[in-house]
């Protein structure tokens, strides 16, 4: 075979051809390599989304779970109808005659039932208060009510007993087994309807059992134990020439002065029907001529321990025929160290005249016995030592919870040093207004005066005081200007902390905190009484920390704020005397 040989022009034809050739190769491994990347990065990008719509999915799933676990689900239940059988009968625990709605609505009525339970046609204003006495006991016929109808009531009024052969409370004056001229009294002072302390103790005096009440402050403790002490002494015959030499046939021991006067007034609303005198015999006034008053006679006698006890000592009174004896603030007698006096008076009276120990003793139809009540807002030793010595077989009646603040007052205590309390109080004072009542309390007679004269300096405040320091009749005069509204601040001590009812008091400020939570308890009791609303405002102090503990738990207890101060200080936390405290 001949060589062929190529010219120039085809070497160079051939050159480009295969340079043509290669540069296609190249183009279309490009394009290979391109679309493969692109392939990839498409079906990772389809991969991610998958994985985060997935992740979405879930997390609104569990979103969801959430909010059905907490507020419940919003779907519609699927009403599923099972047919009445034995086995879904229920079998209630009480019978039909103790139904408490007293309503006698047939199955043709509840066909006329529309919407939540109200029947076409009727105001359904109307048909709630309709509604709402159907389902009151108060409102059965006496002889309909049940056991469980009155442990029903109880509740209601927060009414406990402690004791045996207990009468039934009443549910309003007319069931209080009273004389029908001393309801008459009742109503014509005012007297609507009975306050839970006087449901409980009324029909107790009424049958002269010995009472030991408890009840917070401002609940209504004077009615419960005058009423009945009248009622006792309207059996009684007429107080004469004859038998006035032997004294009242009732006493009221109270621990202050201005707390015997009150309780003066409260007792001549109603003893002034019934012809009955009333006589207050206190410190502060001339004993000989309280022993002129006594000298005449009279039924009834309210006094401080301290001074009956000068007049029995001097024979200006004797107990021969006292039979009725009511011990009011009892565990206050006792802090004020006034127990001696106390068992003093007790023991001037005959001691013949107390009921058997065993209460199934069999008691003389002929003979009348005495009749103690005693009403505390506590039960320390001493007044259970009262108690037990003097009391026989006592029903305890407790209203609300022992020691216990009332609801209706809203505490706030702001922990601040000595020299910024008088600032702080101006600007509460200046906040009150004119036309609303603050009681300051403060634990010195030399505070006391200082507070209002740097008050009265500003001549912005109506103010005055009270305290151990002045006469009775400076105290007298600063208690009815209070009340009478010459005054709007008053600046006291602990002699105002108990057992003073002044209307509408808005604040109480503590400007110094008492050395006891007790005493604390009755300042802020001072407010927010016959359940209309109130203000407690405490300073506190490093100084106080004996109190911390107790302070924080009354707080605690009555779900009131708790400064942080409060709640971190290490005395808050340990109950003062106790080896963690020390330790």
């Amino acid at each position: 075979m001949k060589p062929v040989f190529l010219t120039k022009s085809h070497r160079e034809e051939f050159a480009l051809k295969r340079r043509h050739d290669e540069i296609s190769d190249q183009h279309r491994r490009h394009n290979q390599i391109t679309h493969s990347i692109s392939n990839t990065v498409n079906t990772d990008r389809d991969q991610d989304l998958k994985r985060q719509r997935s992740h979405d999915r879930d997390e609104e799933l569990a979103k969801k779970e959430l909010i059905e676990q907490y507020l419940g689900t919003t779907k519609p239940k699927k009403r599923i109808i099972i047919k009445p059988n034995e086995k879904y009968r229920f079998s209630f625990d009480w019978e039909k005659s103790e139904d408490t709605s007293n309503r006698d609505t047939n199955i043709h009525e509840a066909q006329l039932l529309f919407g939540r339970g109200f029947r076409a046609g009727i105001d359904r204003r109307e048909q709630r208060k309709l509604s709402s006495k159907s389902m009151n006991v108060v409102d059965k016929k006496l002889e309909d009510m049940n056991v469980r109808d009155w442990r029903i009531f109880k509740e209601d009024k927060n009414i406990s007993y402690k004791g045996t052969k207990i009468p039934l409370p009443m549910r309003n004056w007319e069931e209080s087994n009273l004389s029908c001229k001393l309801l008459k009294a009742v109503y014509r002072a005012g007297y609507k309807e009975p306050r839970a302390i006087q449901i409980a103790a009324i029909p107790l005096g009424v049958k002269q059992r010995d009472v030991i009440g408890i009840a917070e402050t401002g609940s209504g403790k004077t009615a419960a134990f005058v009423l009945p002490m009248l009622d006792y002494i309207e059996r009684l015959p007429l107080m004469s020439e004859e038998n006035y030499m032997e004294g009242p046939y009732a006493l009221v021991m109270v621990p202050t002065r201005e707390l015997a006067l009150q309780i003066e007034a409260e007792t001549v609303k109603f003893a002034r029907y019934l012809g009955f005198k009333v006589m207050s015999v206190i410190g502060g006034e001339s004993i000989e001529k309280q022993a002129l008053e006594l000298s005449k006679g009279c039924e009834i006698v309210i006094a401080t321990p301290g001074r009956l006890l000068d007049c029995l000592e001097r024979r200006y009174v004797v107990l021969n025929q006292c039979n009725y004896v009511v011990l009011d603030e009892a565990d206050r007698m006792i802090d004020m160290g006034f127990e001696p006096q106390v068992v003093g008076v007790l023991d001037a009276m005959p001691s013949s005249n107390l009921k058997p120990e065993n209460e199934d003793g069999e008691l003389d139809e002929k003979k009348v016995y005495r009749t103690t009540y005693m009403f505390s807002a506590t039960m320390p030793y001493g007044v259970e030592k009262l108690a037990k010595n003097y009391l026989r077989n006592p029903v305890v009646v407790t209203v609300g919870t022992e020691g216990k603040i009332a609801d209706t007052v809203s505490q706030q205590v702001i922990m601040i040093k000595e020299s910024e309390k008088f600032s702080k109080l101006k600007k509460l004072l200046v906040e009150l207004g004119d036309y609303k009542k603050a009681i300051v309390f403060v634990n010195t007679q030399i505070k006391a005066e200082f507070i209002v004269k740097n008050l009265e300096k500003l001549a912005r405040f109506r103010v005055t005081t009270s305290h151990g320091g002045k006469s009775q009749e400076q105290r007298k005069t600063s208690l009815e200007g209070f009340r009478g509204n010459r005054f709007n601040v008053l600046v006291a001590t602990d002699v105002l902390a108990r057992g003073i009812d002044v209307e509408d008091i808005a604040h109480v400020i503590n400007y110094d905190m008492p050395n006891k939570i007790e005493d604390y308890t009755h300042r802020t009791g001072r407010t927010g009484r016959a359940g209309k609303r109130g203000v407690s405002t405490t300073f506190l102090t490093l100084e106080d920390r004996d109190v911390f503990y107790d302070l924080k738990q009354m707080l605690i207890e009555c779900k009131s704020p708790v400064p942080p101060e409060l709640a971190r200080h290490e005395a808050s936390k340990f109950k003062p005397g106790t080896f963690r405290a020390h330790s």
